[in-house]
């Protein structure tokens, strides 16, 4: 859940929502899931099954439904991993400024350099290496990477908290200080927050491979304790890096975070520390992202709803080695955009992510984990609200900040390629049933 995005493009989150609308965003967005964290922890305990959203709507929608759940949230943690993959470059040169040399080209006015492209392309073949061999190694990789992360922001957290001061609020908000401009700047953050937060829906995708002895109950209790450590980051790194500086002098800092600490510390080996800690951040998100991904495409090639090759298992490893291909194919190519894409691909994971929720929100109402109580049906009624309004809030052109035109290409070129697929897997499934 927890990426890069607090150290690259927390200025973005400034220019949003200020100091206080930025915290208020992402509490509030990370709250009003609760309610969607409950729907995928009950439907976990009745269905542990690796395609989570296509099982989930396959029990109570036709087949079409079900493909464009599960197409619709592969693309949600597919584009993390480009993400991650550009990252890393950027990442490194903030130690090695000599990786800032031999510009190729340019996207969105960002340079994008060789050094970057081959670091990029580097993890992402370590990535792929990992997930092609196991999920035992994956799940490995990912709780070092996880406590290490953890380990870090403590010791920077509280530094930050002996040497920050209130006045760096100021002002609290990205608009006027009004009751309008507060809710604006706060809407402005909430947008993003799905994003951001998109991960604590993930358990379900591994529940086929967890531990023989793991209970169905913990399922739900897991999801919980994942959303509610994300909220509890996202809100205190805002909160310490707002008190460490002014915010306004961090936007369009290139690593504010890391620029806010150095200013308030003096320190060029804090902030080396701080960036140790955001590189092991990178690598679980990528990780995790693009563990989750594959196990999607695989539950959808395992219902026919793509090419069953998707559902092929290594003989060794028994991991879905064309999902694993495919993937990290499609990083590889995405990469090459370059950094101009971060805040974009933000927007674009937010409205796949919120999609994905309310579709399995309504899979819940209409019976997917059986008969419901009746405060089963209110929380998975308020779920399916807050995803909905999600979902509205970027594609409603009235509402600040919602999608642009690369926002809606990107999102249609993804619904392009998924109807592509569809169709051919149709057609060929005809063609069977008429050869018989």
């Amino acid at each position: 859940m927890v990426g890069v995005g607090w150290m690259l493009v927390i200025d973005d989150w400034f220019s949003r929502g200020g100091s206080i609308g930025a915290m208020a965003g992402f509490l509030i967005g990370g709250l009003v899931l609760f309610p969607v964290a409950y729907v995928y922890g009950k439907l976990t305990e009745q269905i542990p099954d690796a395609g989570s959203e296509v099982a989930y709507t396959a029990a109570v929608f036709p087949t079409g439904v079900s493909f464009a759940a599960g197409w619709t949230m592969t693309f949600a943690y597919l584009i993390v991993c480009p993400y991650e993959a550009v990252s890393v470059g950027r990442i490194l040169s903030y130690v090695f400024p000599q990786m800032n040399t031999i510009p190729l080209y340019s996207v969105g006015g960002r340079i994008i350099y060789l050094p970057h492209v081959i670091a990029g392309l580097t993890l992402t073949a370590v990535i792929v290496a990992i997930n092609y061999r196991g999920v035992q190694i994956s799940a490995r990789f990912q709780n070092w990477t996880t406590f290490g992360l953890l380990a870090i922001f403590a010791v920077f957290s509280t530094l930050g908290l002996v040497r920050g001061s209130t006045a760096n609020l100021q002002p609290l908000f990205a608009r006027e200080l009004s009751v309008q401009g507060g809710i604006v700047s706060i809407l402005m953050v909430l947008q993003i927050v799905p994003y951001f937060l998109t991960g604590f829906e993930a358990a379900p995708k591994c529940s086929e491979e967890a531990a023989a002895d793991f209970e169905p109950r913990h399922f739900t209790r897991s999801i919980y304790l994942a959303l509610g450590m994300g909220i509890f980051f996202y809100v205190v790194v805002i909160g310490i890096v707002a008190l460490t500086q002014p915010w306004q002098s961090l936007i369009d800092k290139p690593f504010p975070t890391a620029f806010a600490f150095e200013r308030a510390f003096g320190s060029r080996l804090l902030v080396q520390f701080i960036m140790f800690g955001v590189f092991l951040s990178l690598l679980k998100i990528f990780n995790g992202n693009f563990l989750t991904a594959t196990r999607l495409l695989f539950a959808m090639g395992r219902r026919r709803l793509v090419n069953e090759r998707f559902a092929h298992i290594h003989e060794r490893f028994q991991t879905p080695k064309l999902a694993v291909a495919f993937v990290g194919c499609l990083t590889v190519a995405a990469s090459f955009l370059g950094p101009a894409v971060l805040v974009w691909i933000s927007d674009v994971g937010s409205l796949a992510s919120a999609t994905g929720w309310f579709v399995t929100c309504l899979a819940f109402l209409s019976g997917a984990a059986g008969i419901l109580s009746g405060k089963a049906k209110l929380v998975g009624s308020i779920g399916a609200l807050v995803s909905a309004l999600l979902i509205l809030m970027k594609v409603l052109p009235f509402v600040p900040g919602s999608f642009g035109p690369f926002e809606f290409a990107a999102t249609g070129g993804w619904a392009l390629l998924g109807t592509i697929l569809w169709m051919l897997q149709r057609g060929s499934l005809n063609r069977r049933d008429r050869s018989r």
